[in-house]
């Protein structure tokens, strides 16, 4: 099964590394849904920018997203208004609205070509849920929205699901590198630049700079658009705290092929706990159905591929005729209190994080809070998703439910656990630990049988990372860091590469 996003297929076009120092308005660091957009309207403000991507744009988060377009949260409006009162919830749901709404005026400004449509949105009973309790909580969701003028409507039998459930208008899907790589094609030029390959390394503040590996870029702002935020210059306890108030979540896809007109052309989730998702996109002969769930938090699963088995199970359970052809993860990031932190964690530096199931709206709600931000424009969420919020009314933070786990992955005996005492065991393209000479180390076969070797510690907190069996990738257990099989970042919040260790003088060729 192709192992590649659906979306990855149609990556947009290449840009250079940085290759000189230069001087613009606003450094923007990461190229994912949140820093694209958000280079793209400071350029229509006119300012001068420079987005700036340790590899290709779109090709981390963003382009592992399965692309719904929705104002609906993970956290259901009943617990909306329990935890936060009925202004906040009628604040966040207006923040998701405005978020499609800019979407969508970017698609028609551009005339991007991206697969952009409104569709429902369902919300509907898990297979086995208890039908009374959860259809008075859908009700109970519908009465909120009804008393705070959004649009909700309670229906008995969700399209093909025949559950109960609620419907919501005016959703949208889009395909998601279509439409950012037509936004980044239009930022080079008038002082504005777009660079791939290129890591922010250290920061200054007097003067502002992002310095990279050899060159530095002088600024008068700085956007953190990397997911989990870099520290930038924020110092290091409050970067360690706002990190704390993370949840990192691996969340897994299959896309498959379906008879055409089974489904309606929707997306659909369910009620259960990790909830079930699903998008359909028609095609000529063929539908195809991008279905996902059986999230954890990342790093936390022994057996990758057991995942993969229950959720091809589940999607055949709702679509026996269902064809899986590919297969892909990504990663959610949940907060304390389930709102997004987006804000200033610093003078001139501004970071959006903590998306949750709405990394599409969120994400593009952060690019335009930015740019009030950087012009001192009033904007009317930022109280509420601002980073440094102790609490919202009635707002808690279950810290030991979410935390437990870090001390043990933290402290746990290096010399205990490794997987094996040689590399002999190492198959082809396969990561283990194991233990040389008294050490653990991260040990990784490739394709042609060489063997590289790197320290299992996370550089972010100092946890052992554990091997990916099925996306290829160290994974840290306690903050959902994530590195290429031969040590190099792949997402944060580590900065930094695992430690290269050197390669035994006699190495086998398996």
């Amino acid at each position: 099964m192709e192992t590649t996003s659906y979306w990855l297929k149609s990556a947009g076009s290449r840009y250079p590394r940085l290759s000189s120092n230069l001087t613009v308005d606003v450094v923007v660091i990461g190229g994912g849904i949140t820093g694209i957009t958000a280079a793209y309207l400071f350029r229509k403000a006119g300012y001068s920018i420079a987005l700036l991507d340790r590899e290709r744009c779109g090709g981390v988060d963003t382009g592992h997203t399965t692309a719904h377009l929705t104002g609906v949260t993970d956290k259901r409006l009943h617990q909306l208004q329990d935890d936060f009162g009925s202004d906040n919830t009628q604040a966040v749901w207006h923040a998701g609205l405005a978020a499609l709404d800019q979407i969508a005026a970017n698609v028609r400004a551009e005339n991007i070509d991206c697969e952009f449509k409104w569709v429902p949105g369902y919300l509907h009973l898990a297979s086995d849920a208890d039908t009374n309790k959860e259809s008075a909580l859908l009700e109970k969701d519908v009465e909120v929205a009804r008393q705070l003028e959004l649009s909700a409507e309670f229906v008995e039998s969700v399209p093909y699901f025949n559950r109960p459930g609620i419907k919501f208008a005016n959703q949208a899907k889009f395909h998601p590198l279509k439409y950012l790589a037509a936004l980044a094609d239009t930022l080079p030029g008038e002082g504005s630049h777009v660079f791939e390959n290129t890591e922010a390394t250290e920061f200054s503040e007097n003067p502002l700079e992002v310095r990279t590996d050899k060159y530095k870029l002088s600024c008068s702002y700085i956007v953190l658009a990397t997911h989990t935020p870099l520290m930038g210059k924020t110092g290091m306890l409050s970067a360690t705290l706002l990190q704390t108030k993370l949840a990192l979540y691996t969340s897994y896809v299959i896309g498959a092929e379906i008879p055409k007109g089974l489904i309606p052309e929707a997306c659909f989730w369910d009620t259960d706990q990790p909830y079930h998702y699903l998008r359909i996109d028609p095609k000529r002969t063929v539908d195809f159905a991008i279905f996902g769930g059986e999230d954890h938090k990342t790093g936390q699963e022994g057996d990758v591929e057991s995942v993969y088995r229950k959720l091809e199970q589940a999607l055949r359970n709702i679509i026996p005729k269902a064809n899986p052809i590919q297969r892909w993860s990504g990663q959610v990031i949940e907060t304390n209190d389930g709102l997004p932190f987006i804000g200033e964690t610093a003078n001139k530096q501004f970071a959006a994080t903590g998306f949750a199931g709405n990394g599409m709206t969120f994400g593009t709600l952060g690019a335009m809070m930015a740019v009030d931000a950087f012009l001192q424009r009033k904007n009317p969420w930022s109280r509420l998703f601002e980073v440094n919020r102790k609490k919202l009314i009635g707002g808690t933070w279950d810290y030991l439910r979410e935390n437990k786990d870090y001390p043990y992955y933290l402290l746990r005996d290096w010399l205990a656990g490794a997987e094996a005492n040689s590399w002999d065991e190492l198959k082809k393209d396969e990561g283990m630990i194991i233990n040389l000479d008294g050490k653990k180390v991260a040990a990784y076969r490739d394709a042609r049988g060489k063997v590289s070797f790197c320290s299992p510690v996370c550089t972010h907190l100092k946890c052992i990372v554990a091997w990916n069996n099925a996306e290829k990738t160290w994974d840290c257990p306690c903050h959902g860091s994530r590195f290429k099989p031969t040590g190099e970042v792949l997402a944060g919040p580590a900065e930094a590469d695992l430690e290269k260790l050197p390669i035994p003088v006699v190495q086998d060729a398996k």
